[in-house]
């Protein structure tokens, strides 16, 4: 039985807007879920029981909340800044647009024609990382900040839907820190930078006043569940060993990037705690 919610889920709305239009080379090798998303590497029927083990949504009077309260009213002043273009650009999770996210980071272009089998893997687990937060989404029904605050998102033609879909935890980020920790195994010279990438790919849903901090806080958990049973399936193995030679092979082109990965640098740099370790939120 089909466990994964795949009807009428904004997450899968999004992916769908930016669908592939080059993916014809390896998409009929795996089928689709959706127009435009593919299978991941998980069995549909077993997917992470993510309210199993993230903590309960905050309440509304808890401590927590006013974390999130706070740290929200701080993202909100990078409207406008080059950290909310870059939140802009996070927010699109479809293909190709959505394989460059880690380009800077990974130091190579991720492309279907220049590395067709990261791209292909980038894919099918975007599917498996991100979905694996329904279970809670489903359960908590939670409230997005720009349904309290009425302050405006990076991403206003996506708000109708947004308000039918709950915000713990957040798929985004549970994507952007799986790819982040896959990444890393693939190129572990490189982990620092891509942890760090794949931890402001869901700071990015905050700038978008979309998400909550705690929300991304468990997306990075579920992510982690995720992944690791990742490494449990044998096809997902072989892709690792696959991807990995030919992130040595690409690396050894010397190829330029796609991105300006100057300006992302400096974006990046802008979020609120940045250089304030004694007012940083913990987790």
């Amino acid at each position: 039985m089909l466990k994964y919610p795949i009807v009428s889920l904004p997450l899968l709305f999004i992916f769908s807007l930016s669908a592939c239009s080059g993916m014809e080379s390896k998409k009929a090798e795996v089928p689709e879920i959706r127009p435009g998303i593919l299978q991941g590497y998980l069995p549909m029927d077993i997917p992470v029981d993510s309210k199993a083990f993230v903590l309960p949504a905050p309440a509304e009077d808890s401590p927590r909340q006013e974390l999130d309260d706070v740290v929200s009213a701080k993202a909100l002043t990078l409207r406008s800044s080059p950290r909310w273009t870059l939140a802009q650009h996070d927010a699109h999770l479809g293909f190709p647009a959505a394989a460059n996210a880690f380009s800077c980071t990974l130091g190579i272009p991720v492309s279907e024609q220049e590395t067709p089998e990261l791209y292909m893997l980038l894919r099918r687990t975007l599917a498996d990382v991100g979905l694996a937060t329904y279970s809670a989404k489903n359960f908590y029904q939670r409230k997005r900040p720009f349904m309290i605050n009425e302050e405006p998102t990076c991403t206003p033609d996506e708000e109708k839907e947004l308000r039918h879909d709950g915000s713990y935890p957040s798929g985004h980020t549970s994507i952007g820190w799986g790819w982040a920790l896959i990444l890393s195994e693939l190129a572990p010279e490189r982990a620092d930078a891509l942890l760090a990438r794949g931890r402001a790919f869901g700071e990015s849903r905050i700038v978008c006043n979309v998400h909550w901090y705690s929300d991304v806080v468990a997306g990075r958990m579920v992510a982690a569940a995720a992944v690791a049973k990742l490494h449990t399936n044998k096809d997902f193995l072989t892709a690792m060993t696959v991807v990995g030679e030919e992130i040595g092979r690409v690396r050894e082109k010397g190829l330029p990037l796609n991105d300006d990965c100057t300006a992302e640098a400096e974006a990046l740099s802008t979020w609120p705690w940045h250089n304030r370790r004694p007012s940083a939120p913990t987790e």
